[in-house]
């Protein structure tokens, strides 16, 4: 009984109450992405909510590749992705797949604008000058207190991440914030 629960409640804070399922028989055009064949989630009034690309697709200031999964906000704009694989977005080498495939990665989110929020990386990066640390997975955000994105203001400016080595009197491992 707790499982059915638990998996109600998961669900509802993950879709909302508003949100159907659609199953694609094939990979089908659903407001103007490229879904594949499997299940797409709508939005109440038929927008697209979720859904896994078909084919390589722009999603904000990206492109993401087939395999891909998007979500939407209900106006449409890109919500977040989860990558099929490790991808390089806005220059920067973002996380994407997981042991069970793109649903269980990292996510890589963006403004309402398609601006890049929050990218995990899948390896230390130097961005706007700073020594960031890749996401390195489950046990990195625990001692990090999940602070292993790197997060950016929606003019693309460095707003945080964690130091991949020692940096302007911080050692390794802080979380720095501009």
């Amino acid at each position: 009984m707790t499982r059915v629960i638990l998996v109600l409640i998961v669900g509802v804070s993950c879709f909302g109450g508003d949100v159907s399922r659609k199953s694609l028989d094939s990979a089908a055009d659903v407001q103007g992405y490229a879904c594949a064949k499997g299940y797409a989630w709508l939005f109440d009034g038929g927008g697209l909510k979720q859904c896994t690309l078909a084919r390589d697709a722009a999603f904000g200031e990206v492109v993401a590749p087939a395999g891909s999964i998007i979500v939407l906000r209900e106006d449409g704009t890109p919500n977040y992705l989860m990558l099929v694989r490790n991808s390089t977005v806005r220059g920067l080498p973002c996380m994407g797949g997981g042991p069970l495939g793109p649903g269980e990665g990292a996510t890589t989110a963006f403004y309402p604008s398609g601006k890049l929020k929050e990218c995990f990386l899948a390896a230390d990066h130097e961005v706007d000058g700073v020594p960031c640390m890749a996401a390195g997975g489950f046990w990195t955000s625990i001692t990090h207190r999940g602070a292993t994105s790197a997060r950016f203001y929606e003019d693309g400016a460095l707003k945080g991440c964690t130091l991949s080595r020692d940096f302007e009197g911080k050692k390794r491992g802080s979380v720095i914030a501009r």
